[in-house]
């Protein structure tokens, strides 16, 4: 049997601010904007690089419920965990680009870490694994 996750579902305020936001200021490339009707649309996007089909879908909220939700899907932990191979590049360059780190870059057993903060309050560690 073989199987992987294919589509993560990130819910959003709104479609065209979280595309601009991931992809001008995250860097993530986007696959897909299909427009389904009645204001839905299949939004895919995936960090440069990304070679296993894995992408983050990127739902808006329509519900009372779904917008209470947004920033805080996983109850202010971390829900997200953006592996690169280069810390200090990607750190450095986003940094640049506006992205809000929660705090200072840390090595921990596993390797290089730093929490940071999407534009709607999601917190996501950033990480360069040690070999």
């Amino acid at each position: 049997m073989k199987q992987h996750l294919a589509n993560i579902a990130l819910l959003v305020g709104d479609y065209d601010e979280a595309v601009a936001w991931y992809t001008q200021v995250l860097g993530f490339t986007l696959l897909q904007d299909n427009d389904l009707g009645d204001g839905k649309r299949w939004v895919r996007i995936a960090p440069p690089g990304a070679t296993d089909g894995t992408a983050l879908l990127l739902a808006q909220a329509v519900t009372e419920a779904q917008r209470t939700r947004v920033g805080d899907q996983v109850g202010g932990r971390v829900g997200f965990f953006l592996h690169t191979d280069d810390f200090s590049r990607d750190y450095a360059a986003m940094c640049e680009r506006g992205v809000r780190f929660a705090e200072e870059p840390r090595r921990e057993p596993y390797g290089t870490v730093a929490v940071f903060v999407d534009l709607y309050g999601n917190r996501w560690d950033l990480v360069e694994l040690h070999a």
